[in-house]
């Protein structure tokens, strides 16, 4: 699969980390939406709240250091461009830490996007819900 949209092109070098991570946020949450509706068939408010729990920083903060080890050398030049971009908003009772986390995880997600590697991203998506699942079999 390519990117959805090319009437335009568009060299994911030359865009800022903030623009990466506007549309990794939607690639990563389109990834997580599409995960749990294949688990099961919830009511939409259970399918919302579960993705919260999953797209908000602190998760997106965890998820990034479970395939920080897997990066190349480029993708780890796009994530910390995106971990040292400058947010015009940070939630006041959010951990700066996990937002900057998650905005190279965004911006990473943007820029895999745009260059139309996702076989990529989900491998890297694979690697952090097999951790996820892993972790819950632990708790139970």
């Amino acid at each position: 699969m390519d990117r959805l949209f090319k009437d335009y092109n568009c060299d994911a070098d030359q865009l800022s980390p903030l623009t990466l991570a506007f549309l990794g946020d939607c690639v990563y949450d389109l990834f997580v939406r599409e995960m749990l509706v294949c688990q099961a068939n919830r009511s939409t408010r259970k399918l919302h709240s579960c993705a919260v729990e999953r797209v908000k920083a602190s998760a997106q903060a965890e998820a990034c250091e479970k395939i920080l080890p897997l990066l190349t050398e480029k993708e780890m030049a796009v994530f910390k461009r995106g971990r040292n971009a400058h947010p015009h908003h940070m939630p006041k009772n959010g951990n700066p830490r996990d937002y900057h986390f998650a905005t190279a995880t965004e911006a990473l997600f943007g820029y895999l996007y745009l260059n139309g590697e996702i076989d990529r991203l989900r491998e890297l998506f694979s690697v952090i819900i097999k951790e996820e699942a892993y972790e819950e079999s632990e708790r139970a």
